[in-house]
């Protein structure tokens, strides 16, 4: 079996304000929108990472957080300046983790913990669980 892509889907009451937050601050945009269940790809790239928000329906359980989002970006210090000064409140600060990334974390309205980061070289009782391709 070779999976050729994955996403998560957030069920939110709040779709309208969890989609302009990440179209407004992560440059999401739709791939398919129907109103109550929408994809946004998170990539320039057409195959790129998406995630996709979609309302209620009835008898199904909505998103009740627990969830981290964890994006990969080019620099974590950056794009955290870019977010504060959009004004969006940082939840876990800005800093280096001995497991190996530099990150930080925001919620996004449906309560999805957002993790930015990017790696830096591990502390070295991290280094050791590292597994190699």
């Amino acid at each position: 079996m070779n999976i050729l892509s994955a996403s998560t889907t957030l069920v939110t009451p709040k779709l309208t304000e969890t989609r302009a937050f990440y179209e407004q601050h992560f440059g999401a945009r739709p791939s398919f929108d129907c109103g109550w269940y929408v994809v946004l790809r998170l990539s320039v790239a057409t195959s790129g990472p998406e995630l996709c928000l979609m309302e209620p329906q009835d008898g199904m359980s909505r998103f009740a957080g627990g969830v981290f989002l964890n994006l990969l970006v080019d620099d974590a210090d950056k794009f955290h300046a870019k977010l504060t000064e959009e004004g969006v409140p940082v939840a876990t600060p800005l800093e280096d983790h001995p497991w190996g990334d530099r990150g930080f974390g925001v919620l996004d309205p449906s309560g999805a913990m957002v993790y930015c980061y990017h790696p830096i070289a591990p502390a070295p009782e991290f280094a050791k669980f590292i597994v190699e391709e």
